[in-house]
């Protein structure tokens, strides 16, 4: 393990009121917050409650500023180019719908990508017409780089997605090596780093995509209902702009005209959340003070705990497949019923998360795989909670 104190441990525990309950292993569902990011939004909701909504927001002006600045700092980006949105999944989809496609464009994503994207591309296909390839996995998994760039070469894609870290599994596609090929071959990059944000450090201009959604719920640790969506100088060059701006992303100028403004917020919403989004940036604040580089390296290194503890039990198969592997640990046992295995992890206090074939149709058949219970620990969980879940394992395997 890295370096890190026992007291730094145990104060990131103080700091987590939840961690005292439960062993929580499902951070990449939605992590425990801190008790900053919790005090935060509490203070904004009196705030609300003494004040009124527009006049709280008012007051607080200046950290909503700041909550951009956090933000942009994080991904290496400017403040111009973030937008709020109350999820990944709302922001990737206002990505999608700024991009102007039209019958015959080819959108090329991976066989690893999140299903909701994958149903938004299968729209795409019965509405405009256009074509979905997808980049074939390597057998060691993974997209294949050299795969990729034939089909770069061969259709020149519009539109390049991709899921950074799958919500099923460990892996880590190579992002900036898909930009690359992206900025090669003139292809908008689009990429869903739901489950990297907070767990990696991020530079949108190492990667260099156009476009970057994700969620505060996750590994930043903040808070459900609140995300972001990163956009590049070079969109906002190209003046692309989402389905159905409001009056905030956009100016009515005449009866029968409007203008867009300049920057990412063009993509947001006039009404929001403010208690959410100022919760949002101190769970940034709180994460930047920690360092990314120092939470990835944890993070991994109790993953990779977590399945080298775990193979010590024949009966369970480890789905985790890449070169580069996070904070998620997928795992199957043949023959036995998802349900009942999550109902154990639960009246024994380990949080996980199970997901069925539905969720990744195609990395789950390729895999032989009907579910799969998924471990994700954070820094703040401990080694000994591991020890923990390594037993009741082996209570759960002498039934199997």
């Amino acid at each position: 393990m890295n370096p890190i104190s026992n007291n730094q441990i145990r104060q990131w525990r103080e700091e987590t009121p939840g961690a005292k309950r439960n062993i929580h292993f499902n951070n990449a569902g939605a992590a425990l917050m801190p008790k900053q990011v919790l005090d935060t939004m509490i203070a904004h909701l009196q705030l609300e409650t003494q004040s009124g909504g527009y006049e709280a927001a008012a007051a607080v002006a200046q950290k909503v500023r700041a909550f951009y600045q956090s933000v942009a700092a994080s991904i290496g980006a400017t403040p111009e180019q973030i937008a709020y949105m109350s999820s990944a999944t709302e922001a990737y989809n206002k990505a999608l719908s700024s991009i102007p496609l039209k019958s015959g464009d080819v959108i090329i994503t991976s066989e690893d990508d999140y299903v909701s994207n994958q149903i938004a591309f299968l729209q795409l296909v019965k509405q405009k017409g256009i074509k979905l390839l997808r980049v074939p996995d390597l057998e060691s998994g993974g997209i294949d780089l050299q795969a990729l760039e034939a089909l770069m070469k061969q259709h020149a894609p519009r539109l390049t997605a991709i899921t950074h870290i799958p919500t099923n599994s460990g892996l880590i596609q190579d992002a900036e090596a898909i930009g690359k090929l992206c900025r090669q071959y003139d292809s908008w990059y689009l990429l869903d780093a739901c489950q990297s944000f907070g767990q990696l450090p991020l530079d949108v201009e190492k990667i260099q995509c156009d476009f970057l959604s994700a969620t505060f719920r996750k590994f930043m640790r903040g808070p459900r209902g609140a995300g972001f969506l990163y956009v590049s100088q070079r969109v906002l060059e190209a003046k692309l702009e989402p389905a159905f701006p409001d009056l905030h992303g956009a100016n009515w100028i005449a009866a029968d005209e409007y203008v867009c403004r300049g920057d990412a917020q063009k993509f947001e919403q006039w009404e929001k959340p403010y208690a959410l989004l100022l919760g949002s940036a101190a769970a940034v604040d709180y994460a930047m003070t920690i360092g990314m580089e120092l939470i990835r390296d944890r993070v991994q290194e109790l993953s990779q705990l977590i399945r080298n503890e775990l193979a010590a039990f024949p009966q369970i198969i480890n789905l985790d497949k890449g070169r580069h592997l996070g904070g998620i640990c997928s795992f199957t046992i043949s023959g036995v019923d998802g349900k009942w295995l999550k109902q154990q992890l639960d009246e024994n206090g380990v949080h996980s998360s199970l997901q069925f074939r539905q969720g990744a149709l195609i990395d789950f058949e390729r895999k032989k795989a009907e579910w799969a219970i998924r471990l994700s620990p954070h820094y703040y969980n401990t080694v000994e909670e591991i020890a923990r879940v390594k037993a009741v394992f082996a209570r759960i395997a002498q039934g199997v």
